[in-house]
């Protein structure tokens, strides 16, 4: 069984586009996990996000579930331990989701780089580097989608 202690480098979760739109290879890794629980909970929150951003008003659960296997996003723990949507996502198409456990960014590891940065003359430009649109950090936590 995985440790719950990160190996060098930390635990990884890799983010998967559902639309196909990145083919097989991921959409993103993130990295730097301190610890198994923590990869998790950051998984776990990403993919309840992902599937709020799905639900549109009116949507049972399983048209919900259709919008997110064909738009959303998945997250996934490397490991024997690592988190997996497949455990949850009913769940979470059948009840909708709270602020708090939307919140990602409040486990995202590239928040703690991002504050050693903030001294650097470039630390937009960091945070382009890893991913990340300069809007997104101030993305409403409503479910509603852009348009």
């Amino acid at each position: 069984m995985d440790s719950l202690f990160a190996p060098p480098g930390g635990h990884q979760v890799r983010i998967i586009d559902l639309s196909g739109g990145n083919g097989a290879a991921p959409l993103e890794v993130v990295r730097g996990f301190t610890s198994l629980m923590h990869a998790n909970g950051f998984a776990r929150a990403y993919v309840r996000d992902s599937l709020e951003r799905c639900r549109a008003p009116g949507l049972d659960e399983a048209h919900v579930l259709a919008a997110w296997r064909a738009f959303g996003e998945d997250a996934l723990v490397e490991g024997e331990a690592g988190w997996r949507s497949a455990s949850e996502i009913k769940e979470f198409a059948a009840r909708k989701a709270s602020a708090e456990e939307r919140n990602w960014r409040a486990l995202d590891p590239r928040r703690h780089q991002a504050d050693d940065d903030a001294g650097d003359d470039d630390a937009e430009g960091d945070a382009e580097d890893e991913g990340l649109d300069a809007g997104e950090a101030d993305d409403s936590e409503d479910g509603d989608l852009p348009g």
